[in-house]
């Protein structure tokens, strides 16, 4: 079974086009959501980062995202750190998944994931890459709209991820979410392409 990783940079717009194509009867998996989902699945797994970051970041088995981003965007090497801890986790999750949706009969599955193209460890996860790009204006406005946080905060969060540039060099297909052009051609334009891998 094909998979398309579909990628970019915070409020570009992943999640919107990742679930018109999974209205067209595709299964995704949110790298973000299901990692989190590991971390009280697995105590293992929260013991590591609780070694890592303390015992603050988690309130039982419930991780305070809010936390562990104040720790590991201020400081690179705890963020690399933590990957190292989590990705081969996330890997092996998403292996097992994917042989659950063989048994379903799709053309493609979609494994979504904001930094894919900066993490060779995920790189061989997928056949496609899919680059959502949209203008720094934009990304700020949505974020600050969704999460209500600081154009400040944003912008120290995007330090940390690649261009748009950056990620279109290593892509199959781009869309480009600008809030202007009609996504669903661009959505469509690439389910067919995918079909036919």
């Amino acid at each position: 079974m094909r998979v398309l990783a579909v990628t970019g940079g915070i409020g570009c717009g992943k999640s919107h086009i990742v679930k018109m194509f999974s209205s067209l009867g595709i299964p995704a998996y949110y790298t973000d959501d299901r990692a989190k989902s590991l971390y009280s699945e697995s105590d293992s797994l929260l013991k590591e980062l609780k070694a890592l970051l303390g015992d603050e970041i988690a309130e039982g088995n419930v991780i305070r995202k809010d936390v562990i981003a104040k720790k590991i965007f201020g400081d690179k090497s705890l963020l690399v750190k933590m990957e190292y801890i989590v990705h081969p986790k996330v890997v092996e999750d998403f292996v097992k998944w994917k042989m659950l949706q063989e048994k379903k009969g799709t053309p493609f599955v979609i494994i979504e994931s904001a930094i894919f193209l900066e993490k060779p460890v995920l790189l061989p996860l997928a056949d496609k890459v899919l680059v959502i790009s949209s203008s720094m204006d934009v990304r700020i406005r949505r974020i600050k709209e969704r999460d209500h946080i600081s154009e400040e905060r944003i912008r120290e969060r995007m330090q940390h991820q690649w261009t748009d540039r950056q990620r279109e060099k290593m892509a199959d297909f781009v869309i480009v979410s600008d809030g202007t052009r009609a996504l669903l051609p661009q959505v469509l334009n690439i389910y067919e392409k995918m079909k036919l891998l």
